[in-house]
């Protein structure tokens, strides 16, 4: 039994040696020159102008993190509306129950005030 997972178990090993010795090599050969063209910015072209470090509002954080929730599961929306006729009269209880507590957590985060932007 285990000796159909020896050729995965070598595969990891070799591809995880690999990966280590390259970084290990690439530290002691390659080239270390840090100068000041070096350390510029190249995104944009443009001179930095202040700091770097800007401190965005915990609220920005907290919708963004609020969209990812209801935007992922509104994708579980999709599969469901595909196989509709399917599942019949139980799919559709199932997915009442799942708006209905996808409704719920967003009157709470609507009362609670997350979604206002200040």
């Amino acid at each position: 039994m285990l000796a159909n997972y020896l050729p995965i178990a070598v595969y990891l090993l070799v591809t995880l040696g690999f990966g280590i010795v390259v970084v290990i090599f690439s530290t002691f050969v390659g080239p270390r020159v840090f100068g000041k063209v070096k350390l510029e910015t190249y995104e944009c072209g443009m001179e930095p102008i202040g700091s770097n470090r800007i401190r965005f509002s915990v609220k920005f954080y907290i919708i963004a993190m609020l969209f990812i929730v209801f935007d992922i599961e509104a994708v579980f929306l999709f599969p469901w509306a595909v196989v509709f006729k399917e599942l019949g009269l139980f799919g559709f209880a199932e997915m009442a129950v799942f708006i209905l507590i996808l409704f719920a957590g967003l009157a709470y985060v609507w009362r609670k005030g997350a979604l206002e932007w200040d």
